[in-house]
């Protein structure tokens, strides 16, 4: 198989990341997208949504300002029914055109995980291959990538801040600040389409194999990967926040 073409970007510097912290790491969430698709990274940036509890929220925001803005969603092959059905569900209901769903290959597939069973005993090791290398792949035509991620979510992401460097991309976490009120009270102003499995106590969703419902007083991500030392899938690296106010 020919390797994929890669796109030589330098990384960027921390003095970039801080200036734009500076100047809209604690604007509006609608401010920080309007920069960052238009002003600051007119077509060469992307949204990663995992089409979870809240991505609704993030791509109502999005299809606002470009309904063609690229979403890209690691399909993994291990998603719940429950997501696949809701992703096709948002796309039309907000009317996003940019949909790209990316994964592994069959190849790695039955080279890696033949049985499907390496969930259970090799986690890092299923997502590595199933969304990290997919998403890296992806990412290769763009300078920058926005996630839905929120400080509220868990204790490892209590500093996360809207800009942060990743590798050689910027990542942009125009939620980070929002609380789980205000999540919910733009979902109810806007009557976004909840995912099926939210009712069911499943407040972070990712693969089937690796996802719990989320008991009384757990973070909200606590039903990730539960029983192993994991909080991450590797698609997110812990990354302290940019300096300067």
């Amino acid at each position: 198989m020919p390797e994929p073409y890669k796109r030589e970007l330098p990384s960027p510097s921390a003095e970039r990341v801080a200036d734009l912290q500076r100047r809209l790491g604690y604007a509006p969430p609608a401010q920080v997208l309007t920069a960052a698709l238009r002003d600051v990274f007119p077509g060469r940036i992307a949204v990663v949504s995992s089409f979870g509890a809240e991505s609704a929220v993030l791509l109502h925001l999005v299809a606002a300002l470009d309904p063609a803005t690229p979403v890209l969603f690691v399909d993994t092959g291990r998603h719940f029914v429950e997501t696949l059905e809701y992703r096709d569900r948002l796309v039309a209901h907000l009317g996003l055109s940019g949909l790209r769903s990316v994964g592994p290959t069959a190849e790695e597939v039955a080279r890696l995980d033949a049985d499907a069973s390496r969930a259970v005993w090799d986690p890092d090791g299923c997502c590595a291959f199933r969304k990290v290398a997919p998403l890296e792949r992806a990412l290769v035509p763009f300078d920058a990538w926005i996630t839905g991620r929120k400080r509220f979510q868990a204790a490892t992401r209590a500093d996360l801040p809207v800009f942060e460097a990743d590798g050689v991309h910027i990542k942009v976490n125009p939620l980070a600040s929002w609380s789980a009120a205000d999540i919910a009270d733009y979902v109810a102003r806007h009557h976004l389409p909840p995912h099926p499995l939210a009712a069911q106590g499943f407040a972070s969703i990712g693969c089937a194999p690796c996802t719990t419902a989320a008991r009384f007083g757990e973070d909200q991500r606590a039903g990730r990967w539960r029983g192993f030392e994991k909080t991450e899938c590797g698609i997110h690296r812990p990354t302290a926040p940019p300096t300067g106010k």
